[in-house]
This record gives C-alpha cells, sequence and structure tokens, in this order.
C-alpha cells in the first residue's frame, strides 16, 4: 500500500497553531522576524515558515526559537 505524502490534517492544524503560538510570543517580545532568526542563526524566509505554520520545525529548532523569545518551550506548544 503505497504512503501518503502529506502530513495529516491534525498534523496541520498543530503545525499552524504552533507558528501562531510562535508569532504571539515574538509581537510580546517586540521583535521583528529578521531579530529572532538572527538570534537563532537561520535565514529569515525559514523563519517566516515555521511561523506561519507551513514548515516543521525541529525540536532544536523550537528550543533556539523559545529561547530567542525568552519564553519556555512549553508556552510555544500548548
Amino acid at each position: 500500500m503505497p504512503r501518503s505524502t502529506g502530513s495529516p490534517p491534525w498534523v496541520v492544524d498543530n503545525r499552524r497553531r504552533v507558528g501562531e503560538q510562535i508569532r504571539a510570543a515574538r509581537l510580546r517580545a517586540q521583535l521583528t522576524q529578521e531579530a529572532v532568526a538572527n538570534r537563532c542563526e537561520m535565514e529569515r524566509p525559514n523563519y517566516v515558515r515555521i511561523e506561519r505554520g507551513q514548515a516543521s520545525a525541529t525540536l532544536d529548532t523550537l528550543f533556539l526559537i523559545a529561547n530567542a523569545l525568552g519564553v519556555p518551550l512549553a508556552d510555544l506548544v500548548r
């Protein structure tokens, strides 16, 4: 049986929700996307895709983003 190439809808929804949490934390910290990307040593377009929920972030990347925003990782994934 062929494997589906796309993520299940509930995964996509959760990825978007995490992106919304990241964006909200960034705005509370009054940081630009560029500033957060720089703090994480990543390219801004990659950060933007994570914040928009268009790309999956590794756990390591989520730790970097949480640290850059000054929030616990749990705040981004609840």
